[in-house]
């Protein structure tokens, strides 16, 4: 299992409903979650075989940023 971090724009309850569908039909990911209380807005993914590019180009699809950290 591999655990993968990103500093985002993903703020609030409305934008983590709006990347759920994105996330959840990457196949390589198990868990994913966003630390909204967090002031860099944490993302953090656990999965098998997923790359820190691969996230980054699912997340800006639904109209957020990240980086990884």
């Amino acid at each position: 299992m591999k655990e993968l971090k990103f500093k985002t724009n993903i703020n609030c309850g409305n934008c983590i409903k709006s990347v759920t569908p994105f996330l959840n039909q990457l196949d390589e990911v198990d868990e994913w979650k966003v630390d909204t209380e967090n002031p860099d807005k944490i993302l953090t993914i656990e999965g098998d075989d997923i790359t820190s590019k691969e996230i980054i180009e699912t997340v800006e699809k639904a109209g957020f940023k990240a980086e990884a950290i």
